[in-house]
């Protein structure tokens, strides 16, 4: 599996409000320096996070963000299908004719497999998990 940067830098953003534990909302460009993080790109990463009910935001001169949970009730698939989409296993069609669709067929099934397990992995790590020891 390859985590996207979208994934990368919402988990590296995830992880640097979890260690600070603020006691109010962190401005992104205060994340984005912490991090080392481009603050543009940071901005369009944490809007889905926003959605999904993983941070908070507050408008404002005293804004920011600031987790909508503990870090040990957020799982990391919540944070990657957040910033990517949901995890699947797509693939592609390699066959021809009536062979090819049954190959295709047990491949797909192959993948979804393969997803599964990605799904079930993250779903079992935590941001708390993911920043313990830091």
């Amino acid at each position: 599996m390859k985590l996207s940067y979208a994934s990368g830098y919402a988990l590296a953003a995830l992880a640097y409000i979890a260690r600070a534990k603020p006691d109010g909302p962190v401005a992104s460009h205060v994340i984005a320096a912490a991090a080392g993080l481009p603050e543009r790109y940071l901005l369009k990463v944490l809007k889905p996070l926003v959605d999904a009910g993983v941070l908070r935001s507050l408008k404002g001169p005293n804004g920011g963000y600031r987790l909508a949970r503990p870090p040990k009730a957020i799982a990391l698939l919540e944070v990657v299908e957040a910033a990517d989409g949901p995890v699947r296993g797509d693939a592609p069609p390699v066959g021809a004719g009536k062979a090819g669709a049954a190959l295709d067929g047990r491949l797909q099934g192959v993948c979804d497999g393969a997803a599964a397990l990605v799904r079930e992995r993250l779903a079992r790590v935590t941001l708390a998990d993911l920043v313990r020891g830091q």
